[in-house]
């Protein structure tokens, strides 16, 4: 008879692996399961409401004026020779300054950091990514193409590619995500770190399995691993759920907050209302659970952490917790009256926090 607290036997201990993995991914299919119920129930509403909108969808044909505006930068292109995907980017601020690159979160784009592209180019050579298989950047066709280890790649070989080897990272949401993760993989690359509305990954997964309210909130990485159905779903009523996103009572930008402008939403309807278009930024949810659990990795460069208290998918909490992650100077900022879409919601508090950060680590150096 085993002793109390011996190892357990390699057959046992492989049952009892087997028996988690069989258990985690029943938890995952059948949330799945649930979100698409939920969402068959609000088409069957919205066909018997409106039948002849429902399945309303409008092409926009020509991009509104402001994705032109020449004072947010440069467009610009750049072909990674691994992968041979060619990437679309923004850039403003001269050749040879320090490099800012920054990184959307979902359903956004480029154009979601317009107004970091005109605060930071003074100092920075600021450079906003359209991620693998959104907008202009090609999009593969294969779910497999999204997994984190090529997005994390990406983020490195468009830095070489730009002729950097290190930057000021800044990730949001999604993008968050794959912030936190390059900063792990390649701290040597990422001089300083900001994440707007996006915790540690660690932090994330731990937190979500822990508590049915965010995983409640996180209804939608559940809801994406279903083949073309979420595809669809945003596309009904001519995308009113992109729309609500980010205009809503519930999950948009609240009143005292910087609203999109009726161009801003013509914007984002240009980008994802285009055949296809959805499908890339979705692969990016459909391969996270084959990636879990993230290891527990620390981050060792100065990090800031923007968090809008309003946030509709992320709970608080998890900002607080990320600390224990950050084995450097970790500067924590919630706004109480934000939402989940920070940098655009607050443009000029979470500009002049980020000045504030990169002037304060700088002064640290110099003492």
């Amino acid at each position: 008879m085993a002793r109390p607290g011996a190892a357990c036997p390699p057959p046992a201990r492989r049952v009892m692996v087997a028996a988690r993995a069989l258990l985690f991914w029943a938890l995952v299919y059948s949330y799945c399961g649930v979100c698409a119920c939920i969402a068959g129930l609000r088409l069957l509403w919205s066909i018997g409401r409106r039948p002849g909108e429902t399945f309303r969808w409008v092409v926009r044909e020509n991009p509104p004026a402001c994705l032109n505006d020449p004072s947010l930068g440069t467009h610009c292109y750049v072909r990674i020779k691994d992968s041979g995907l060619r990437f679309h980017y923004v850039a403003a601020g001269e050749r040879g300054k320090p490099l800012m690159l920054l990184l959307h979160g979902f359903p956004e784009f480029w154009y979601s950091w317009r107004h970091q592209l005109r605060e930071f180019k003074s100092e920075y050579r600021v450079v906003a990514l359209d991620l693998r298989g959104y907008g202009e950047t090609d999009a593969p066709s294969h779910k497999e193409n999204y997994k984190l280890d090529c997005l994390i790649t990406d983020i490195k070989d468009i830095l070489e590619s730009l002729g950097y080897n290190k930057c000021v990272l800044v990730g949001h949401d999604w993008g968050g995500m794959i912030a936190w993760l390059v900063a792990i993989c390649y701290p040597e690359m990422v001089t300083k770190l900001i994440v707007v509305n996006f915790p540690h990954p660690s932090v994330f997964t731990e937190y979500i399995l822990r508590h049915p309210s965010q995983l409640i909130k996180s209804g939608y990485y559940f809801f994406f691993q279903m083949p073309w159905f979420p595809e669809f779903m945003f596309t009904l009523n001519d995308f009113k759920v992109l729309k609500s996103l980010f205009t809503s009572q519930a999950t948009g930008i609240g009143r005292k907050g910087c609203r999109l402008t009726a161009e801003d939403i013509e914007a984002y309807l240009y980008v994802f209302s285009q055949p296809g278009a959805l499908t890339g930024p979705i692969n990016h949810y459909r391969n996270i659970f084959s990636c879990l659990p993230l290891q527990h990795h620390e981050v060792i460069m100065p990090t800031l952490l923007l968090w809008g208290e309003r946030d509709a998918f992320m709970e608080v909490e998890m900002a607080e917790i990320t600390r224990i992650y950050v084995k450097n100077h970790f500067r924590l900022t919630i706004l109480s009256e934000a939402s989940h879409w920070l940098q655009q919601d607050q443009p000029d508090i979470v500009n002049k926090l980020i000045w504030t950060f990169l002037k304060e680590e700088t002064t640290r150096k110099r003492e």
